[in-house]
Order: C-alpha cells, then structure tokens, then sequence
C-alpha cells in the first residue's frame, strides 16, 4: 500500500510526458471518448472502493480546479468528496509536523515477545492477565498492558474467544481413539451396484474392509457392526469415537451396538465431507489404485480385490502421516553400508496380477 502512491505518482509523470507532444483538438477527442466510457460504466457497474493512494492522487490533481469545473467532470466520486479527501491529506501533514518528537517507551525485547506468543499458542484459555502472571513467576517483569499489546498486534483474541475446541484440535487429540467409517459404490461388468462399508483408524491408519453387498440392509450393518466390534477386541484396540456422515444406511441398531461397548456415535455436519477427510482420502486411494485399474466380476471377486488391497495397505503401503511406515509395519533399518547401496538386489511382489506392487530386498 505504502508503495503504490509512489508508483501512481511516477506513472502519472510518464503518461504527461507523452502527452505533450499532442495537440489540443487530439487531446479534447480523447477526454471526450474518456468521458463517454466513463458514463457507460458508471451506468453498469456500483459505486467503485478506492484506497488510501487513489484518494491521494486524485486530490493531488484535481483539487485546484474550480468546484463549477468538478462538477462538470464526469468523476466517480462527488466533488465535495474530493474536496474532503484534500483537506484529510493537509491535516495528516500538518498533524505529524507538529507532533512532539519524544522518545517513548522502549520496545519489548523480541524474546519476551516470542515467550508472550508461545504461552498464548500453548495455553489458549489464558488471558494476558494470566500470562503476564507467568510472567512474573518466571521473573520476566513486564507491564500487563505490554501483554495485552503484544497480543493485540499479532491478531490474538481474548482468552474466553480463543478457549474453544475446534474440530483440527478435537481430531489431534483423540486421533487414538478414533475410527471413521464411510459407504463407496462401484460397479460390476454385469451392471449392478455394490455397496462397500469401511472403517479407518485415525492414529495408525489402519483399514478394515468391513463388508459388501448389492442390497444393505438394518440385518446386514447390524451384523458388520458385531463383527467389527468383535475384531478390535482381538486386537486390543481401544475406540472411544466413530465419525460417520448421516447417511440413512446407518441403522439405529448399528449404533447401539457400537454404543454398547462405549463407542460415542459423532456425526458430521451436513455436506461438510472435510469432516470426515482421512476416510475420504482412503476412498480416493483405494479407487485411483484399484477399482480405476480393475474390472469388477461380481460381489465375490470385489471383496478378493478388496482383501488384497487392505492387506497391501496395512502391512506395505507408507504413510506421509506415519513418515513413511505402513499401519502395521515398521520402517527398515537405514543401509549405512556403502557395498549395500551399490549392490542393491530387490525383488517384487505383485498383488491382482500386477496391479499392485510390493518390493523387498533378496533374502
């Protein structure tokens, strides 16, 4: 903003040097064009937003002339405006020219302001008065306004604004004991619709295939729910949450089931699938990777494809959430030998006749 008035001013330079080797009738031919385009636009378009250095070039060239002659002009703004607009810039020259060169306060030392920030990121439902007193506990003496201040100038708001779960922080914190579940249709060469319910865990990624079927119905999401209920206790995983959408294949019993073993049901709000956006991602991947490369049989041969592919998910894939381990995989141990990176001897593994590949060094 504050360089845009210097350029303005210098282009306005440049356009009347090429204006003065023009004549007078060439000149009046182009203010009126100008003035006829400028009534056609003000006819089509609302009232324009100027900033603070169109204000103050437009008063800088026009405030000299008559008033009878700006209101003759076709302006976009009124002449009394302008006027205004002239007057606000003498003020603001005057107003600094005679203001009292003192020294002030000086500024807070930066490390003090990265500490006042840090306690504000950390603790969110501190006030600066809180802050200021861990301040002084630490023996760091500042004023209670410079808290306040420091704050202020970074956009902060006040503690009883800032003291609120958001749905990020809802996620980061309890992605331990989440799961998130989500329906996806594909399609077999013989036309039907196959409906796919799966689950992920937020933490470590992991994704069960829970079951397909052409026809869902209450019997059938009742019975997934038992089974998926029944293999997290197997593997010892402890749920507290499970985000789905609502859609109206969710039956009633499904969610007592989940209920009863002290799962709470979070839906997610209307057309928001964000809220839902790890087990979105899974829905993109398992379509660019598989069903895009694939041509369905029918149900059985689906769930074949599907077994493999979590399968190749959970034990191979890598993660950028994980750094690059698979959910129920760890990453290898780094080669440090040199021979061993120059010699490197891989074998592949493919999955679904190549569509998938695994690749391991040589035993």
């Amino acid at each position: 903003m504050l360089l845009r008035l210097p350029y303005l001013a210098l282009t306005s330079v440049f356009t009347l040097i090429w204006l003065l080797p023009m004549s007078d009738r060439d000149k009046d031919a182009e203010i009126l064009a100008l003035r006829h385009q400028l009534a056609v636009l003000q006819r089509q378009t609302d009232k324009p937003k100027l900033t603070w250095p169109d204000r103050a070039l437009l008063a800088a060239l026009l405030h000299h002339l008559p008033r009878v002659q700006l209101r003759r002009l076709q302006l976009i703004i009124s002449p009394d405006t302008l006027l205004r607009w002239h007057r606000d810039l003498l003020h603001r020259r005057h107003a600094k020219a005679s203001r009292p060169k003192r020294p002030g306060r000086p500024r807070t030392v930066r490390s003090v302001r990265a500490l006042v920030l840090r306690l504000a990121s950390d603790n969110r439902n501190w006030g600066y008065r809180r802050i200021h007193g861990e301040l002084a506990t630490l023996g760091i003496k500042v004023a209670a306004s410079t808290v306040w201040n420091i704050l202020k100038e970074h956009g902060i708001d006040p503690a009883p604004e800032r003291d609120h779960t958001t749905w990020a922080t809802f996620l980061r914190s309890q992605a331990h004991a989440i799961l998130a579940a989500d329906f996806f249709e594909t399609k077999t060469l013989t036309g039907a619709t196959v409906t796919v319910l799966a689950v992920i865990e937020h933490a470590t990624r992991r994704v069960r295939i829970l079951g397909a079927t052409a026809h869902p119905t209450a019997a059938w999401m009742t019975q997934l729910a038992r089974n998926m209920v029944m293999d997290l206790q197997d593997t010892g995983t402890r749920v507290k949450f499970l985000i789905r959408d609502r859609a109206v294949r969710y039956p009633a019993t499904f969610d007592a089931v989940l209920q009863a073993e002290g799962i709470e049901i979070v839906q997610t709000g209307v057309r928001m699938p964000r809220m839902n956006a790890i087990m979105e991602r899974w829905v993109r991947s398992c379509r660019t990777e598989l069903l895009d490369r694939t041509l369905i049989w029918n149900q059985a041969h689906l769930l074949h494809a599907l077994r493999e592919y979590e399968q190749f998910y959970n034990t191979h894939r890598p993660h950028r959430s994980l750094a690059g381990a698979a959910p129920l995989r760890q990453l290898a141990e780094p080669i440090t030998e040199p021979d061993r990176l120059t010699h490197l001897d891989l074998r592949r593994h493919d999955r679904l006749g190549g569509i998938l590949h695994e690749y391991q060094h040589a035993a």
